[in-house]
C-alpha cells in the first residue's frame, strides 16, 4: 500500500476558512459524457470533465451562475470528457488544469491545451496530493504506475471530495486494471464508504466491478449518460449498483443532479426531472418453511393374512392398501 503521508498540500488561499455555507455538487446534464461542477461554501469552484459539447457547457455555466473557476480537471483525454473544458478555460481562465500528463492525439486535446496556454492556466500533473478548495478537501487519485500509456481510460484521474463527513468519489472512465491497482494502493477505509459515487465510464460493462464496489460501498450512484449506441448504462452495471443497495440517478432521466452538503456532512440530492431509481429493498428474510412431513406409503399387503394381522381387513376399494388381487369375487371388498 502506498503511504498517504507523502501527500503534498496545495492551497488556493482559503484553505483554513470554515465559514458557514454549503458545498454544491452538480452532475451536469451534458448528454453522453461526464461533467461535474463542485463549488465550495466559499465560492471556490472546480470543474471535473466538461462533456462533449462546447455549446452545451456554455449554456450550463450560465444557467448555474458560474462566476469563476479555480481548477479544471480532465479525468482523461477522451472527447466526451474534455470538449466542454475549452469554453470553461476560455471564459474563466482557471489557475490550474489537473490532468494525467498523457497528451491525447486529437484536435480536441490540442484546442484545449492551446486555450489553457492562452488563458495562462498552469498544467498540474496528477500525483498523490491534496487540494484544498476552500474548506473542501480534494484528494487526487493519480493513475497507478504500470498502466499502458496509450490507453486513456486506465490512466483516469480520480478525485475524492470530502466536506465534514460527506464523501464523493469520481474516477473517470477507469477500467478494471486501474481499479484493481487502486485496491492494492489504498485501504478500503480510504475508498469507502462514499455518500455519492460517479459511475465509472457511464455504466459500461468494463468499468465497475464487484470487488471495487465492495470497497467503495456507494450509498448513491450518479451515472453521466445520454443517448448513445454503446448500451450505457449496461444491465451489468445497474445490477451491481442495485446489489450494493445504492440509489441510482441518471442524467439522461433526471437531468442535472444536484447534491448540497451542509457543514458537518449532512446532504440532500435533488434532480431536475423524473424520479431516482429507488434503493433496492433490503432482501426480505426468507420465510422459514415448515419441515416436510413424509407422505405415508401406501401399505402393500401381499396376503389377506398380512392385512388381517395389520388390522386393516376388510379393505374396500378406494382405501389405502386395497388390492384387487385379494378381492376374489370382485365386489369391491377384499379380505372379507
Amino acid at each position: 500500500m502506498r503511504p498517504l503521508l507523502a501527500l503534498a498540500a496545495l492551497s488556493f488561499g482559503l484553505a483554513s476558512a470554515q465559514t458557514p455555507g454549503v458545498l454544491t455538487i452538480r452532475f451536469l446534464d451534458v448528454g453522453q459524457g461526464d461533467a461535474v461542477l463542485v463549488t465550495s461554501p466559499e465560492g471556490k469552484s472546480l470543474l471535473y470533465d466538461g462533456g462533449r459539447s462546447e455549446t452545451r457547457m456554455q449554456v450550463l455555466l450560465k444557467k448555474y451562475g458560474v462566476q469563476s473557476l479555480d481548477l479544471i480537471v480532465a479525468s482523461h483525454g477522451d472527447a466526451d470528457h474534455i470538449t466542454g473544458l475549452i469554453p470553461a478555460v476560455t471564459l474563466f481562465k482557471p489557475k490550474f488544469f489537473l490532468n494525467n500528463g498523457i497528451a491525447a492525439t486529437t484536435q480536441t486535446w490540442s484546442r484545449l491545451t492551446q486555450a489553457a496556454q492562452q488563458a495562462g492556466t498552469q498544467g498540474l500533473l496528477a500525483r498523490n496530493q491534496v487540494i484544498n478548495l476552500g474548506s473542501v478537501k480534494v484528494t487526487v487519485l493519480p493513475p497507478p504506475p504500470g498502466m499502458p500509456r496509450d490507453e486513456q481510460n486506465v490512466n483516469s484521474v480520480g478525485l475524492l471530495v470530502q466536506y465534514g463527513t460527506f464523501r464523493l468519489l469520481m474516477t473517470g472512465d477507469s477500467e478494471t486494471p486501474e481499479t484493481q491497482a487502486w485496491l492494492k494502493t489504498y485501504p478500503a477505509s480510504f475508498l469507502g464508504p462514499v455518500d455519492v459515487y460517479k459511475s465509472i465510464h457511464h455504466g459500461a460493462a468494463n468499468g465497475d466491478h464487484l470487488a471495487w464496489l465492495q470497497a467503495v460501498r456507494p450509498r448513491n450512484v450518479v451515472i453521466g449518460v445520454g443517448e448513445n449506441n454503446y448500451g450505457h448504462p449496461t444491465a451489468q452495471a445497474l445490477d451491481l449498483y442495485k446489489r450494493m443497495g445504492a440509489a441510482i440517478y441518471r442524467t439522461d432521466l433526471n437531468g442535472t443532479v444536484t447534491v448540497t452538503v451542509q457543514p458537518g456532512g449532512k446532504y440532500a440530492i435533488a434532480v431536475e426531472r423524473g424520479p431516482a431509481v429507488p434503493k433496492a429493498a433490503t432482501p426480505a428474510t426468507p420465510p422459514v418453511s415448515s419441515p416436510t412431513r413424509p407422505t405415508p406409503a401406501t401399505p402393500l399387503y401381499r396376503s389377506c393374512a398380512e392385512a388381517r394381522a395389520a388390522g386393516a381387513a376388510p379393505l374396500r376399494r378406494g382405501q389405502p392398501g386395497y388390492n384387487p388381487a385379494l378381492d376374489r369375487d370382485g365386489d369391491g371388498t377384499a379380505c372379507e
